[in-house]
C-alpha cells in the first residue's frame, strides 16, 4: 500500500434499508426515501443498490435520462423491456446495461414466480448530458473472473467491455481459498470496491458481503482470504 493511500469502509449494516414485501433493498448511497447528506455518491459512483426481488415482482415501467445504469445479476434471472425495443433476460453472471442519455423507459422483473433474484444496481454520472439511450448485455463467465480482475465496463469499451459515457472502469472478481488478486491503481485518485458475496480481505482489512471501500490515493490493492467472495472494483480516473 502506498503512504498516500487511505481506505474509508462503508459497513454493509450501516446503509439505507427498503423493504415493500416484493423487494428487500439495501442501499449504500441515498436514494428513494433514504436520505444521508453523507452518503450522497462517491466519484462519479451515484447509487449502489442491493436489491432481492420475490418471485414475479419487479419495476414497471419508469423513465431515466443522463445516468449510466447497469445491473450484476447475482442470483436468477432478470427480465429487461424499454422503450428502445429491446428485451432480454439475463441470468446469474450476466450484465445488464442501459445509457440513458436524453431519456429512456423500462421495466425490470424478476421471470420467475417461485424463486428470488437478487443483483446490484449501480448508476454512474455520465461525463456528458444527453445523446442517445443505447442497451447492451455482457456475460461474465466465471472462468474470467476467477482469482482475477476481469474488466466489464469502461469508458473506451476496451478489451471485450461495455462502453460507458462515465468516467469509470469497473472489474469483477470471485476469489476462494489461497488465491490472491493484485490490482495497481496507480495514480486513479479514487476508487471503490464493493462486495458482491462472501467474505475477503482487503489490504489485510476483512470484509464481508455487503461492505464497501472507498479508495483515494492510488496505489495497490492485494485482495485475499477469499470464502466464495464476489466483488466489484470501481476506478475513477
Amino acid at each position: 500500500m502506498n503512504s498516500q493511500q487511505t481506505l474509508t469502509l462503508r459497513a454493509a449494516a450501516d446503509r439505507g434499508k427498503a423493504d415493500f414485501g416484493w423487494l428487500k433493498s439495501a442501499h449504500t448511497f441515498s436514494f428513494g426515501n433514504y436520505h444521508d447528506p453523507n452518503h450522497m455518491q462517491f466519484g462519479v459512483l451515484r447509487v449502489i443498490n442491493d436489491d432481492v426481488v420475490s418471485g414475479g415482482g419487479g419495476f414497471p415501467s419508469h423513465p431515466h435520462r443522463d445516468a449510466e445504469i447497469f445491473s450484476y445479476v447475482l442470483q436468477g434471472a432478470l427480465q429487461h423491456k424499454d422503450s428502445m425495443g429491446n428485451g432480454s433476460t439475463v441470468s446469474e453472471g450476466g450484465v445488464q446495461f442501459m445509457s440513458a442519455g436524453s431519456g429512456v423507459t423500462h421495466s425490470e422483473f424478476n421471470p420467475s414466480q417461485t424463486e428470488p433474484m437478487r443483483f446490484l444496481q449501480v448508476w454512474l454520472i455520465p461525463e456528458t448530458s444527453g445523446g442517445e439511450p443505447r442497451y447492451e448485455t455482457l456475460s461474465i463467465d466465471d472462468s474470467e473472473k476467477q482469482g482475477q480482475m476481469k474488466l466489464f465496463l469502461s469508458s473506451d469499451g476496451r478489451d471485450g467491455s461495455i462502453q460507458t459515457r462515465a468516467k469509470a472502469n469497473v472489474y469483477a472478481a470471485a476469489l476462494n481459498g489461497d488465491e490472491v488478486v493484485e490490482h495497481d491503481l496507480g495514480t486513479v485518485p479514487k476508487a471503490w470496491l464493493q462486495v458482491a458475496r462472501g467474505k475477503v480481505s482487503l489490504n489485510n482489512e476483512p470484509l464481508v458481503a455487503g461492505d464497501g471501500v472507498a479508495i483515494e490515493g492510488g496505489g495497490m490493492l492485494v485482495l485475499s482470504d477469499g470464502v466464495d467472495a464476489e466483488v466489484m472494483l470501481f476506478e475513477m480516473p
